[in-house]
């Protein structure tokens, strides 16, 4: 088990700049800000690049991957083009299906059914119309908490750079599968809501 699944509180820092096509994070330890895993999108096209500086943004194909600090993968996020509703695919380090994220139509601040690698629902991923907070539910219990940490004025302004804290619950194992699901919720949201 990596390290980064015995946390239950995660500080998520978007990469700070003013004309940046690639989506870029840092996780870090909230306790003395260790950097726990990289995320990157290093493989964008020259035409998603010039789509990504336009209105199409949030209908572009997307790859994030999750790494340790020593380069070794970890977990990878992607979508493929997106006109409508988007389904995200989670898989671990060796290429196998972890879940996927399906988002659901006419949601209020946002909604995804959150589903198994054998495409059966595990719990559902929903944020509230005001503000900036999303929840993992499963069977009436919440199993985690995503917020937008202020950044100030000046970076809020001009830049697109985000801060999110996550917080997981303790009803959630440390070997639980769902720990990575929502470790790449927050990306997930980032790129598919709040683009």
């Amino acid at each position: 088990m990596h390290p980064i699944l015995e946390h239950n509180v995660l500080i998520i820092k978007e990469h700070l700049g003013i004309l940046k096509a690639a989506n870029n994070y840092d996780i870090l330890s909230p306790e003395d800000g260790t950097l726990l895993i990289e995320c990157r999108e290093p493989n964008l096209g020259p035409i998603t690049k010039l789509l990504r500086f336009t209105d199409y943004k949030q209908m572009t194909p997307f790859d994030v991957q999750l790494r340790k600090p020593d380069g070794t993968p970890f977990i990878r996020i992607q979508r493929g083009i997106s006109i409508f509703l988007s389904k995200v695919v989670v898989t671990d380090e060796n290429n196998q299906l972890i879940g996927t994220f399906q988002q659901k139509l006419f949601s209020i601040g946002g909604k995804f059914d959150v589903l198994d690698s054998d495409n059966q629902p595990v719990c559902r991923l929903q944020g509230k119309l005001l503000g900036w907070n999303f929840h993992f539910s499963q069977q009436g219990n919440q199993l985690d908490h995503v917020t937008k940490k202020w950044s100030g004025l000046g970076k809020e302004l001009f830049t697109s750079a985000d801060n999110y804290v996550l917080e997981i619950s303790d009803l959630v194992s440390k070997d639980d599968p769902v720990r990575k699901l929502i470790i790449a919720a927050v990306m997930c949201i980032d790129m598919v809501l709040k683009e």
